[in-house]
Order: structure tokens, then sequence, then C-alpha cells
């Protein structure tokens, strides 16, 4: 289905970055408007548009005591039209309180759609976000208040490219913990002696689990715990510098696609449960590098005994991310699923942590509850 061009959206912010004789914007009656080449020529004076340079004109077109436009000073203003302000959805504050049992309103797609012209819930995301008519700022305000739909927005219009994006939360340990066992005990046979590589034989650790000693297990648990505790810091910083790097995103559609694909859509349908949990192929892509750095560093036994370690931690994070969305857990946790949710629903600036708040007490970005 085609998708029609709309009218660039901004915010108010977009309009008061804009205050200066090389770069003059203005708002009047909800449009933006840049008339950085007719501030030479204002009747009135440079020094007048000026003053009022990023903000909003309509009061001040209308003051008599100033100067009251004609019909022909709003027709001339037209020709310098460049878009129009968005409305917001209003769904995060800062008194939200998450009750026990969560539960959000479904969200009205159609009047969602008619008030912001942000995304239009009831046809394919992507392509929406590829061809992006709004600024990042308005953006970043849009896909930071929640939307909530009985099932998953389509992200693509083929079946073929939409099922790779929803994943089952059973599906991470299924894939994961195989991969992580096997790779616990090649770390142990490894610290006995070599042994072919995994592409000539990835099953063989199985076979050999009886020839697993005690001194091999004892050299590789530290390496294992680790993988835990790096596991810990990798889950803080992604959260906070890459899935959050708001302020460093480039304001252009394909910057803003990517952000989407990666977190951006958790925080616009926080409660999706088919999206809740890494699809195995973007975990794989993101893992790569680490994994890579672990073989460089390490000591191949060693390096499988951290990555068996961070592995298993991923498994416990994703888990327990689709069980603070939706599953009553027992206190410590039902203390952590407040947090989380305060994270999308109160102020997505802070309270980073997921599986718990260590690193954000480091960092000091803990988040109130």
């Amino acid at each position: 289905m085609a998708i029609t061009k709309r009218v660039c959206i901004y915010t108010e912010e977009d309009v008061a970055n804009h205050k200066s004789a090389k770069s003059c914007w203005i708002t009047c009656r909800g449009k933006v408007y840049d008339v950085t080449g007719f501030v030479p020529d204002h009747p009135g004076g440079d020094d007048l548009i000026l003053a009022h340079a990023g903000t909003d004109v309509e009061s001040i077109m209308k003051d008599g005591d100033s100067h009251d436009h004609s019909d022909s000073a709003y027709d001339m203003l037209e020709e310098y039209v460049i878009g129009r302000l968005g409305t917001e959805a209003t769904v995060v504050r800062d008194d939200w309180e998450a009750p026990d049992d969560f539960h959000p309103e479904d969200t009205n797609s159609a009047e969602d759609f008619e008030k912001t012209q942000f995304l239009d819930l009831r046809t394919p995301l992507l392509q929406q976000m590829w061809q992006a008519n709004f600024s990042k700022s308005f953006y970043l305000k849009q896909v930071h208040q929640p939307r909530h739909l009985q099932d998953s927005a389509r992200l693509f219009a083929y079946d073929i490219f939409e099922v790779c994006t929803r994943t089952v939360w059973y599906a991470v340990p299924l894939i994961w913990l195989p991969i992580t066992a096997n790779l616990f005990l090649r770390s142990m046979l490894q610290f006995n002696g070599p042994i072919p590589t995994f592409m000539s034989n990835p099953l063989l650790p199985f076979f050999l689990t009886s020839t697993v000693t005690l001194d091999a297990f004892a050299k590789t648990l530290p390496c294992f715990f680790l993988g835990n505790f790096i596991w810990t810091i990798l889950e803080y910083g992604m959260h906070r510098f890459l899935f959050h790097i708001d302020e460093f995103l480039p304001d252009h559609p394909a910057f803003l696609t990517l952000h989407f694909l990666l977190h951006g859509i958790h925080h616009y349908m926080p409660m999706d449960r088919l999206r809740l949990v890494m699809p195995p192929v973007m975990f794989g892509i993101l893992q790569a590098p680490f994994t890579r750095l672990a073989y460089i560093l390490f000591p191949t036994p060693v390096a499988n005994g951290i990555i068996a370690g961070s592995f298993t931690f991923y498994v416990l994070y994703d888990c327990m991310h689709y069980a603070l969305h939706h599953t009553k857990l027992p206190a410590y946790l039902r203390h952590m699923k407040k947090y989380h949710l305060a994270h999308h629903y109160k102020n997505f600036e802070l309270g980073f942590g997921v599986t718990s708040k260590i690193w954000d007490y480091v960092f000091k970005t803990v988040l109130p509850v």
C-alpha cells in the first residue's frame, strides 16, 4: 500500500533551535515557517522579527498596539511554510505509579493517528519510518509515549519478513542454553587439552562429558562467574548507550528507522508479548563483536568459559524482561517490575537496569519509584 507523503512535523524545541538571522523559524496557528529569507525585507525591521525568532508569533501578529497584520501578510507568510507543529500523545508522566496488576487500555489506532500523525498502527510500520516526515525531536517524543494493542503491530507487509520480528519468550532458552552448555563443556575440555574446533565437530563436548575432571571444572567456574559479571555491565551499557543513544542520534530517517528497530518499537509498544525478547538473529549480530573480543583477549578455554557465563545471564535477562512485563512475581522481582515499568511510563532517561539496579547506583541513574 502506498504511503501518502504528509507535511513535515516539528516540535517547539525544533523551532526554538532556529532563532538567529542565519536560520529564523517561527510558528503561527500551528504551522512552522522558515522566514530566514524574509528577515531583511520585513517592513518593521529585522530586529522586530528576530526578537520573536524561534517562538509562536500568532499573538504578536494580532496585537493592535504593535501592528495588526493584514490578510495579505498572512498570505505572504504561507510562502515560507515548511511544516506544522506535532500534537503530543501523553502517557509518560512523572507521577506515574505501577499497580501490582498492570493492564493498560488498548490504543484506538485511528484516533491516535488522527491526533498525532506519527505512525498508523493499522499499516506496516517500517515503511512509514523509512519515509518519515517528522523531525528527530518529534520522533523521540512520540516513540517514548507507549501505545497498546491486543496483537502485535506489523513491521513488514510481507509475512516472510514479519515472522522474523516476532519471538516467543521460550525461544531464547531453547536456542541459547544448548549453545551455552556447549561452550561451558568446551571450556572444561580445553583446560585438559586441545579438542577439534566447533565447526569441525560441534557436538563433540556432549560426548566427552565423562572425561571432564574436577580440576578443569574448578578452572572454568571462575571464568563463568566473570562472564556473569561482564554481562551485567553489558546489559546496562548497551541499554543506556546503544538503545538510548537519543541525544547523538542523527536527524535522518535512516537512523531513526534503525533506532526504532533496535529499541524504539519496544518503548512505543512495551506490552507487545512477541517483541519483548531479542530475535535470535538480532542477538547473534550483537554478540558477535563481544565474543570475538573475548577470543582476542583471552586463551580459548578462558574465553569459552566467560562467554558461557555471559550467555547464561543473557538468557536470564531476556526471560526476566518478559516476566517484568507480563507475569505476577515474588517480592524482589515484583519491585524490579515496578522499577522497569517506571522506565517506560515515568522516565525513560533513568532506570536502565533490568535484572538489578547495581550499575544504576554506580552511574547515578537510579529511578525513584
